[in-house]
């Protein structure tokens, strides 16, 4: 392995890829369902449910800080990372599955049990994801190489949200014959078997390029204190942190908000006006025509709406992604983050305006939110890449994954934070699942969480955004001298 700068192949950028959209077909199912399994699948109380969201997730962002030490120490002839996602592959699956499984316990059985699997599923989640994160930051040192590293990742990251957020309750139902606890166990079966695959095609593709200094020795004290001295870091950790709570709030209340919310005579009406329904009745006709079983599309509006609206903010990603790295080669990728996600944050907002019977509207903000939310992703990652050498940069030692753990640590903390909000809301609501109409108070506070709460954690990040200091001029500058040093440590 070789410090020099170098150039990606397309084979190693798909390969990485892999590892992520394996991860994200965990990560957007808890994000997206975990709240709503709990309380409408498996019916535990909303708030013991938001109890559980909340401890298991801070367990899970406690235990990744410790995780990068171990990382950063690990020496194999494979890497220090790349054994990780290796070794994680198959646990990750087990521990998958068991976390959406419902056992017939009592209600404080089925308490223990949510509890018990989901602490062991963010443990596992992050001896896996740390050090496939950690990754990137070794796999290049090349600015625009990062970039275009990144834009692979997250059309991946995108393909698995699309996966899970649009056909993941149809197949839900489908594969459960209408059983949604039966639906969900033979779906994370089928996550937990191409996500194990994927796993290993990373660990096989990719190869640990940049190397810390032979001659570095630190201390996990030393370590502590050059990220508390990185102002790059700080900033980043709590846009990190608000960016998303932001996504498992919103994430986690679509299905609420469909369910509860929307008109579902206007939703109907919708979907028949816009050919959906006709599209549906084709692809079956079509199937049938070439002698195969018919597909049978959940009947229900809200489940089809959720689906498309997901869909539509999707593929609206998928376009902003394409475009972003040029986007942050030209402009600098803290310029181009702070001009999406300020827009994308009154979008989200905006939902608070639209009114239940108003369908496409809801539509309209999806894909105005999805465009601008997607130049945004494929930045985070690569930004803390940057942070990384940044503090290589300042204090001459490189400590990829304690950097990132850190980063990793407030994406566990958000996601359990958003995650118990939505719970903890709608049981301070008065949401109650076993109601077939929800009260005005409950539909109320579904609506704020599918607008002004998450419009507002969306601020917070965009005012951390603002501190950080690692502009165009300053990358361009971290990446010259930084592979000067390199060349001079060979």
């Amino acid at each position: 392995m070789s410090n020099k700068t170098q150039k990606i192949s397309v084979l190693e950028k798909v390969g990485y890829s892999l590892g992520d959209f394996s991860a994200n077909l965990i990560f957007q199912t808890l994000m997206t369902f975990l709240a709503y399994f709990y309380t409408d699948v498996y019916k535990i109380p909303a708030n013991a449910a938001s109890a559980i969201i909340f401890a298991g997730g801070m367990v899970g962002a406690f235990s990744t800080p410790i995780m990068g030490i171990i990382a950063d120490r690990t020496n194999t002839r494979w890497g220090k990372f790349r054994p990780w996602i290796l070794w994680t592959s198959i646990p990750f699956g087990v521990f998958s599955i068991l976390a959406f499984s419902t056992p017939g316990f009592g209600p404080t059985g089925k308490i223990i049990y949510a509890l018990c699997t989901y602490i062991l599923l963010v443990l596992i989640y992050a001896a896996n994801n740390l050090p496939y994160s950690s990754l990137s930051g070794v796999l290049t040192g090349d600015m625009k190489e990062r970039n275009s590293i990144s834009s692979y990742r997250f059309v991946a990251v995108t393909l698995a949200q699309f996966i899970v957020q649009s056909v993941l309750l149809p197949l839900v139902l489908i594969l459960g014959d209408g059983d949604k606890a039966a639906g969900f166990e033979k779906v994370m079966l089928a996550f937990a078997i191409v996500g194990t695959i994927f796993f290993i095609i990373t660990f096989l593709t990719t190869k640990e390029r940049i190397l810390p200094p032979k001659e570095q020795k630190t201390s996990v004290k030393q370590d502590l204190l050059d990220l508390t001295k990185n102002k790059p870091w700080i900033m980043i950790l709590i846009a990190t942190v608000f960016i998303f709570i932001t996504l498992a709030l919103k994430g986690g209340i679509y299905i609420y908000y469909f369910e509860n919310y929307v008109d579902n005579v206007a939703l109907a009406a919708f979907l028949t006006n816009i050919g959906f329904n006709d599209f549906i009745n084709g692809l079956n006709n079509m199937l049938i025509g070439m002698g195969m079983s018919g597909f049978e599309w959940p009947e229900d509006a809200a489940s089809s709406a959720f689906s498309l609206f997901n869909a539509s903010g999707i593929i609206m990603m998928i376009i902003a992604i394409a475009i972003s790295k040029p986007l942050a080669d030209k402009y600098g990728k803290r310029a181009l983050f702070l001009f999406a996600i300020t827009l994308a944050a009154a979008a989200q907002a905006s939902f608070f305006f639209v009114g239940k019977e108003n369908v496409a509207a809801v539509f309209i903000l999806q894909i105005v939110h999805g465009f601008f939310y997607g130049l945004t992703i494929p930045l985070l990652w690569a930004m803390v890449a940057d942070v990384a050498d940044y503090s290589e940069w300042k204090n001459n030692r490189r400590a990829t994954a304690i950097v990132f753990s850190a980063m990793l640590f407030g994406l566990k903390a958000g996601l359990a934070i958003g995650g118990s909000l939505v719970a903890g809301i709608l049981s301070l609501y008065n949401y109650n699942p076993e109601l077939a109409v929800q009260s005005d108070k409950a539909i109320q506070g579904v609506l704020m969480c599918m607008s002004i709460y998450p419009g507002l954690t969306f601020l917070v990040s965009i005012i951390a955004l603002f501190f950080y200091e690692i502009d165009k001029k300053t990358e361009v500058m971290l990446e010259k001298e930084l592979s000067a040093r390199r060349a001079n440590n060979q």
